[in-house]
């Protein structure tokens, strides 16, 4: 608390009011938020990305975040450079070039993220990749600590710092420690394929809370834990591990609703929305909405369109496909492929369905901002999200939140993305048959709108009660309370 406060409160109210004060003050708990890359400062509402979007009202006047600043240098930081925006302190470190490649490219993005999404034969291994990740996680403790206060709660975020709450403790930190993952988790048999699976699970058991987005991917990391620890978890997920008592969680992440629904409604009579609008005439839309990644389930999901138009020829010239996959991690070879790979479907599809004034399928890999994205939701007749394997997928539920309550479009939802545990009135499909996503594709475009209506009705309801603002509210409820359950 600043002297200048304790001053004007003294001359206010007295010194006994001000000596409470202070002492409110000094009791107060800041939420610090760790994260790989954090958002600038102007990145507010339809501009912020979808982790600054799903931690708003996390972050409030008085709250840290802490990460990379997306700079790459030839040293990596020693200490933070600290900007206050609105009241939130934004906290960043430079990664060195060479630590970028092997800790981003090399570890997390060769070795984890095939890993957690099932695909093993992705899967990337290099000794000094895992070392430069180390190093990274312990460059983040070690700018972290100057900045750091007794009761602080620290929330760390994501696959790329797995590590971090571990070098934290080696640093001599005491404060609660919160971990959450937004992809999958994987079984022991499947996480043992990686070499220091072990030392991974143990560090994630430096935490005091573990958060995740589905029951099978918190139970899968308790069989971990037990398989490789040797801990016995009890019925509530706790666990005893090198003096800590470890609490794996279940806080799957939402959206805010109501805001994203204003969001669509301005963005349906926007320029962008009228010259889709104007492109489609009649036609019904089919949209796909994604990054650029080989979990997505992308060429399975162009294979599934064209089964549709070969197995349904009477939606030929009546629809329209239109998928948005934004370039990512391009410097990673399978991604590289990926590309090409959906160039070569696409051209496949367009050349054997398309018609002098009919092209069935548009495929774009430049981001679009969300706002417009918003827009073509709540135009769109289906929305296809069929990852081959998700931590949650918030697009599913943005389609949800968008649509028109007296006129709404059908969710197409791969069994394997974890919004699938919540959103079951959406038409669950497995990705990797494209015959039964075409399928379910032609009967969302035949559906009554009486059914339409009530599917949709029920769904609402779902992803209005679990938005952003609940998912930051129970997992921080768990990191203040250790006797929570």
């Amino acid at each position: 608390m600043s002297q200048i406060f304790v001053d004007e409160a003294l001359t206010r109210n007295g010194k006994g009011n001000a000596l409470k004060a202070t002492a409110r003050a000094e009791a107060t708990t800041r939420t610090i938020i760790i994260s790989n890359r954090v958002p600038s400062p102007a990145e507010k509402g339809a501009t912020a990305g979808g982790l600054a979007v799903a931690l708003a009202d996390a972050v409030t006047p008085g709250t840290l975040w802490f990460g990379w600043s997306g700079k790459r240098t030839e040293h990596t930081s020693a200490e933070a450079q600290v900007t206050v925006s609105d009241g939130v302190t934004y906290a960043t470190i430079d990664i060195a070039e060479q630590d970028y490649h092997k800790f981003y490219n090399g570890f997390s993005n060769g070795a984890l993220w095939p890993l957690f999404h099932f695909r093993t034969g992705l899967l990337r291994f290099n000794r000094p990749d895992y070392e430069s990740y180390r190093a990274v996680n312990r460059a983040f403790a070690q700018a972290l600590m100057p900045l750091l206060k007794p009761t602080d709660l620290i929330w760390i975020h994501d696959y790329q710092l797995m590590t971090m709450a571990a070098e934290l403790r080696d640093l001599g930190v005491t404060n609660r420690i919160g971990f959450f993952l937004h992809i999958p988790f994987v079984p022991p048999g499947l996480l043992q394929v990686l070499p220091p699976a072990t030392e991974i699970v143990a560090a994630l058991s430096a935490c005091d809370v573990v958060g995740f987005q589905t029951e099978s991917d918190r139970k899968a990391f308790l069989d971990c834990a037990e398989a490789l620890l040797e801990v016995k978890p009890d019925r509530h997920g706790r666990y005893y591990y090198d003096t800590r008592t470890v609490h794996a969680v279940l806080t799957p992440i939402g959206i805010n609703a109501e805001k994203f629904a204003q969001l669509a409604r301005r963005a349906e009579v926007t320029a962008d929305a009228r010259r889709l609008h104007e492109s489609l005439g009649d036609r019904a839309l089919v949209l796909g909405v994604d990054r650029l990644d080989y979990s997505k389930g992308l060429p399975q999901r162009f294979d599934a369109f064209g089964r549709l138009l070969y197995a349904f020829p009477q939606h030929r010239r009546h629809v329209n496909f239109l998928q948005i996959a934004a370039r990512s991690r391009q410097e990673v070879g399978s991604y590289q492929t990926l590309r090409r790979e959906l160039d070569r479907r696409a051209g496949d599809i367009n050349g054997e369905f398309s018609d002098f004034d009919w092209v069935p399928l548009r495929y774009m890999t430049h981001a679009v901002r969300r706002s417009a994205i918003a827009g073509f939701y709540r135009r769109a007749r289906i929305g296809l999200v069929t990852p081959l394997r998700d931590g949650m997928n918030l697009v599913a539920k943005e389609y949800i939140a968008a649509q028109d309550e007296t006129d709404p479009g059908v969710l197409v939802l791969s069994r394997f993305a974890g919004a699938a545990d919540e959103l079951t009135e959406a038409l669950i499909v497995n990705p990797f048959d494209a015959d039964e996503v075409a399928e379910a594709i032609h009967l969302g475009l035949i559906m009554s709108p009486e059914e339409r209506r009530s599917r949709h009705a029920a769904l609402l309801a779902k992803v209005n009660f679990t938005t952003a603002s609940r998912y930051c509210e129970q997992f921080l409820g768990y990191l203040k309370d250790p006797e929570k359950i």
